[in-house]
């Protein structure tokens, strides 16, 4: 049932206990590095005066930008030849953020990836084909340790070739597929088309999803598509990477492994923590890290702790799903607009497609927002008058979410590119 039950059923008392002693301990860490170190001087914090939890509210936040401005190395809190790896995000908007692993930090990584994969009903007899990007990015390596951890024979395919990665479920029968939400509808609907299978005649059992927002209708056509079971996992870079959260068989919010982070929820305004089971803004801090602990990052993602207890027994509190992020929030005509609003629609819609784009352009100084949609192939085959109605009805359904009164744009499948990683929904030529 638990892969360790002393933690994933523990009482609420106990893991405060082992929480507070945890985040003494990665206090006096952190305080090692030069970017802590001058971070408590100049907000005058005492680390010897943090003695219980809510005292973490007394430590400064930590930001990207912080991350940023202290690259490369300047949060590192042990000597560099105690360190065995770094990983890096894309540093599309500015410096890489760089993050640095011990062998403990590594080990410790790949025993919290394997706990939330045997949540999500993993067994070391699966078959596990890793269709997530590998290099600096931490999705691939994170999980495959995680699943080499577990027992499962691991298929390390990376991104993209989507007729070798169906050969190889074919040849050595993958039961799981850890894979981003856009690639896997992109290689389903390959499989159909250009192969002739059905995917759900593959022995792929069990999809973990991660890596990019989705909805859950998006969830629900993979599910469909595939025959699987589909489990959202949470993860991020500056935390490590997948592993901080990771839904259980009952599929009711991801298990936050909070003997490793200590996770907070607060107003993005006003940094106060909100109300049980409100939206907010998730802050994580480091307890059981040692090259390289964060105090309080502010992860800019969005969601709420879920109440109540899990049907699978396990103590360790929930996080619903990301509803967005407080800095891909778009204005649009002075009305704040998050993408997953919008793929809520139309992934709600029964004759939409797999993929989307949105594109917001400024004509005459006003916003204007299109929405370009790739419809099945059967519906381009009847009258105009049936495609203008669905236009009208997906028009009037997302005005009444985002207020905003979007252009649709009508595309054949395949007409939108197809993505292999991360998928490119929002094209803002406002900033062109």
């Amino acid at each position: 049932m638990y892969w360790k039950d002393e933690i994933e059923t523990i009482s609420r008392s106990d893991l405060e206990k082992l929480q507070l002693e945890r985040l003494k301990t990665s206090l006096e860490t952190a305080v090692r590095s030069s970017f802590y170190s001058q971070r408590f001087a100049e907000t005058h914090v005492d680390i010897s005066k943090i003695k219980t939890l809510d005292h973490i509210r007394d430590l400064p936040f930590t930001t990207k930008h912080d991350l940023r401005l202290s690259y490369p190395d300047g949060m590192m809190s042990v000597p560099r030849e105690k360190v065995v790896r770094l990983h890096a995000s894309s540093g599309t908007t500015g410096k890489s953020t760089v993050i640095f692993y011990t062998k403990n930090d590594i080990e410790a990584w790949a025993d919290v990836v394997c706990r939330g994969m045997f949540s999500a009903g993993m067994r070391s007899s699966d078959i596990f084909q890793n269709m997530m990007g590998y290099g600096l990015f931490t999705g691939g390596l994170g999980l495959h340790y995680g699943a080499e951890r577990l027992g499962c024979l691991v298929i390390p395919s990376a991104t993209g070739n989507s007729p070798k990665q169906i050969e190889l479920m074919q040849d050595f029968g993958s039961t799981i597929m850890h894979i981003t939400p856009s690639y896997a509808l992109h290689l389903g609907e390959t499989v159909q088309k250009e192969m002739g299978i059905d995917p759900r005649d593959l022995s792929v059992k069990k999809a973990i999803l991660g890596a990019e927002p989705y909805s859950e209708g998006t969830r629900d056509k993979i599910e469909q598509l595939w025959g699987v079971d589909a489990y959202n996992n949470y993860g991020l870079s500056e935390m490590n990477g997948p592993g901080v959260a990771l839904e259980c068989i009952y599929k009711n919010g991801m298990h936050c492994a909070e003997d490793y982070y200590i996770a907070e929820i607060i107003d993005p305004e006003t940094c106060e923590p909100v109300q049980e089971g409100e939206i907010g803004e998730l802050v994580l801090t480091h307890i059981n890290r040692e090259a390289m602990p964060m105090i309080r990052y502010r992860t800019r993602d969005l969601t709420r702790f879920i109440p109540g207890p899990c049907e699978c027994g396990r103590t360790l509190r929930r996080l619903d799903r990301m509803t967005g992020r407080t800095d891909d929030m778009l204005i649009i005509s002075g009305v704040n607009v998050f993408p997953s609003q919008i793929e809520g629609v139309l992934m709600g819609v029964p004759e939409v497609g797999n993929n989307y784009q949105i594109v917001i352009d400024r004509e005459s100084n006003l916003d204007r927002l299109h929405v370009r949609v790739e419809l099945y192939a059967k519906m381009f085959t009847g009258e105009v008058k049936e495609l203008e109605k669905l236009k009208a009805h997906i028009t009037n359904k997302l005005k009444s979410v985002i207020v905003v009164t979007p252009r649709i744009e009508f595309c054949e499948p395949g007409a939108l590119p197809a993505s292999v990683g991360k998928a490119i929904r929002v094209i803002d030529n406002r900033k062109i």
